[in-house]
């Protein structure tokens, strides 16, 4: 399972990959929002971890944006 983590606390998103990664997950990490939606529409991924305040694009504009482009991408909102 590939997992990617869009989260712009750096220490926050290493400590979430670490975690899912010793137990087994595939993650992918990036920082902010535009580069997290362009991200999550490669469609390589089976979840998305996406924090709400994020630079450029916040969270609830990436998921809004990914649901209009048809992905059903489970999505967990950080806040």
């Amino acid at each position: 399972m590939q997992i990617l983590i869009v989260e712009d606390d750096v220490r926050l998103a290493r400590a979430l990959a670490h975690i899912l990664e010793e137990n087994g997950y595939g993650t992918d990490v990036v920082h902010d929002g535009a580069t997290g939606l362009a991200w999550a529409e490669s469609g390589r991924y089976d979840v998305i971890v996406l924090d709400v305040m994020l630079p450029k694009m916040n969270g609830f504009d990436v998921c809004r944006q990914l649901r209009e482009a048809g992905s059903s991408v489970p999505v967990i909102i950080l806040t």
